[in-house]
């Protein structure tokens, strides 16, 4: 009876199991083929257009930010929405990458609107250009515009080369302000005299069209503006129930802003040489290899985005080999000193070359150079220690160990060590079974042994 209850219990759970895993595959073919129907829909359907595209713009003006601001332009006209606008904080960036977003702005074939947010945020220098080149531009109170006198940090432009830029970003400046109705000989002087303009200023000077306490103001005030396209079209821009759609920055171009900066730069720099300084020194412990290569390969995309000077970058380089060879060759510090004063140089004139909103914080040099002195101190220490140890491994290892007399050593005989027997000759003497000597020297399988003390 017992027997004919398990086969039955038995039976009912394999029956359960079964239905619960047909169940389970039902479930997942259909979520399956769910998911296939709506990236089918999703892939056929068409984008909502009319709306009002946002795109954020905070910090330096980089290249991810061209590709940012040029990718959103794009997928606005893609699906006709009614206007972009681009929320603007910035102290300037570099040149090459301010052209890019100023051609994407002008020969867009959708209203654009430039907005300087938030309150006490500041479009500077290259801010200055973006602003001024929107088919629309507005300022949020306490913000300011202007100071884009073209500068470099560091080592001063040589006169001749400053006198092209300057003429060369005035007039270029000037052609944008014309072509937008704005007053060219005030955006010249933000660029001849780095002069600034709070936001009333700029909205009483015609160099910006209003201001706006907020995004939700700034879409009520453009509603039922018209604007002149790159067609030549003119088109009314139409707020009125547009929805709201933001465009973020994906992951990797939110990192690739983060490290486009000189202080993340010198930092991945340093980062790099200390991971890669301590995988030479000790072989075989990965990690601070793998984390040194990572670091390397995005400093040097950081620094070729900043226009980094290859005399400082290679005063850098001269640093780390130096910091290498001291831990191979016995200089007492010598090496490291060099080391470190090519590293103060090669930081000085890294970014000499870069634009004036680029700044690099000199006082991280002094931080750096004093870190990577007493990081080095440490390691040329860990280094003498080690090879000042004693081996405790292979023959080296069982010298001046004591071993027991196991046959009389007259002088040769056996002894035992840790448990092993070895052959072993006395230097001097008759040592009897029992006695302790002590090894002085391996010569193959035979031990040089003397009488204990």
């Amino acid at each position: 009876m017992c027997l004919y209850r398990f086969m039955f219990s038995a039976l009912l759970i394999y029956n359960i199991h079964m239905t619960a895993r047909k169940i389970f595959r039902i479930f997942y073919v259909s979520m399956f083929l769910a998911g296939l129907a709506l990236s089918i829909a999703g892939c056929n359907a068409v984008p909502e257009s009319g709306q009002i595209r946002v795109l954020e713009v905070k910090g330096n003006i980089v290249p991810v930010v061209a590709d940012y601001i040029s990718r959103g332009i794009a997928e606005a006209e893609e699906r006709s929405d009614t206007v972009v606008i681009i929320t603007l904080d910035t102290p300037g960036g570099l040149l090459d990458s301010t052209e890019r977003i100023v051609k994407s702005i002008m020969n867009a074939s959708v209203p654009v609107v430039v907005y300087v947010s938030p309150h006490g945020a500041w479009a500077a220098s290259a801010g200055t250009f973006i602003t001024v080149s929107a088919h629309l531009s507005a300022m949020a109170p306490a913000t300011s515009l202007g100071a884009a006198h073209p500068v470099s940090v560091g080592e001063e432009m040589p006169e001749d080369v400053q006198k092209k830029a300057t003429e060369y970003s005035a007039a270029w400046i000037q052609s944008i302000a014309e072509k937008r109705g704005r007053d060219p000989s005030l955006v010249e002087a933000a660029v001849r005299e780095s002069r600034s303009f709070t936001a009333s200023e700029a909205v009483e000077k015609k160099l910006v069209d209003f201001q706006a306490d907020d995004l939700d103001s700034v879409i009520t005030q453009i509603n039922g503006r018209k604007v002149t396209l790159a067609n030549g079209s003119e088109v009314t821009i139409d707020t009125e129930g547009a929805a709201v759609s933001r465009s973020e920055m994906t992951l990797v171009e939110k990192i690739l802003q983060v490290i486009s900066h000189p202080n993340v730069a010198y930092i991945l720099l340093t980062l790099a040489s200390i991971g890669l300084i301590t995988e030479i020194s000790n072989p075989g412990l990965i990690f601070p290899g793998v984390i040194g290569g990572i670091c390397l390969l995005l400093a040097f995309y950081s620094l070729g985005v900043l226009n980094a000077g290859w005399a400082g970058l290679l005063l850098l380089l001269l640093a780390f080999g130096l910091f290498v060879t001291e831990i191979f060759v016995p200089a007492y510090g010598i090496l490291t000193t060099g080391g470190i004063v090519s590293l103060i140089i090669g930081s000085l004139i890294l970014f000499s070359e870069s634009e004036a909103s680029m700044q690099f914080d000199t006082s991280l040099i002094v931080y750096v150079a004093i870190f990577l002195a007493l990081f080095m101190g440490f390691l040329v220490w860990a280094v003498i220690r080690g090879q000042k140890r004693k081996v405790t491994t292979g023959k080296e290892g069982m010298i001046g160990l004591v071993a027991e007399v196991k046959t009389a050593l007259e002088p040769v005989g056996m002894v035992q060590v840790e448990g092993e027997l070895w052959k072993a000759e006395l230097d001097e003497g008759l040592a009897h079974p029992g006695e302790e000597v002590i090894i002085q020297k391996v010569d193959n399988l035979k031990l040089y042994v003397t009488r204990k003390k």
